[in-house]
């Protein structure tokens, strides 16, 4: 049930969120993307925290590229 929260929440920030900020992100999947699957794929505790590891990689000086969860 909170895992639904929180997946819900990722894909209220696609839909409504992400769109204004704009083509930013350096990895594919996106970093949004990366936590939803994550936290599908391995579950609410260890896929988030692979989703926040991700998002403090994503900085300018990053090369980014393919990361899959």
């Amino acid at each position: 049930m909170i895992k639904n929260l929180f997946l819900n929440t990722i894909k209220f920030y696609q839909r409504f969120i992400s769109p204004n900020l704009g083509q930013n992100c350096r990895f594919y999947p996106n970093c949004s993307e990366y936590t939803f699957l994550a936290i599908e794929k391995y579950g609410l505790f260890k896929g988030g925290w692979k989703g926040a590891k991700r998002i403090l990689k994503c900085f300018p000086w990053h090369q980014g590229g393919i990361d899959l969860p």
